[in-house]
C-alpha cells in the first residue's frame, strides 16, 4: 500500500476553517476515489493549528489520480493562504497480517 502523510501548520485563527475544509476533503477523497482506502485527519490537542493526515492508497497511480482530481485542486487552492507550513512524506505500508501467516 502507498502511504502519504502530511503535516499542516495553519494560523490559529484559521484552524476552525481549515478543520472543516480538510474534513470535507477527506470525505470527498474516500467517496470519489476507489483507490483511496484511508484518509485520517488528526489535530494536535496542544496546538489546534497543527494537523496531521494519514492517507492510504492502492498504489502510486491512485495517489496521482487523487492529486489530479478537481476536489483536491479546489482544496489546495482554498487552504493555500492559511498555511504556515506543509510537509509531505511518502511511505510503503508493510502488511503485518501477511507476515503473521508465514
Amino acid at each position: 500500500m502507498y502511504v502519504v502523510t502530511v503535516e499542516f501548520v495553519v494560523a490559529r485563527e484559521q484552524a476552525d476553517a481549515f478543520s472543516a475544509r480538510v474534513l470535507q476533503q477527506a470525505a470527498d477523497s474516500l467517496t470519489a476515489e476507489p483507490g483511496c482506502r484511508v484518509f485520517d485527519v488528526c489535530v494536535d490537542p496542544e496546538h489546534n493549528g497543527r494537523f496531521f493526515l494519514y492517507e492510504v492508497y492502492d498504489n502510486a497511480a491512485a495517489f496521482e489520480h487523487h492529486l489530479a482530481s478537481a476536489h483536491f485542486k479546489a482544496f489546495d487552492a482554498d487552504v493555500a493562504g492559511w498555511l504556515a507550513s506543509k510537509h509531505v512524506e511518502v511511505l510503503s505500508r508493510l502488511d503485518a497480517a501477511a507476515q503473521m501467516q508465514h
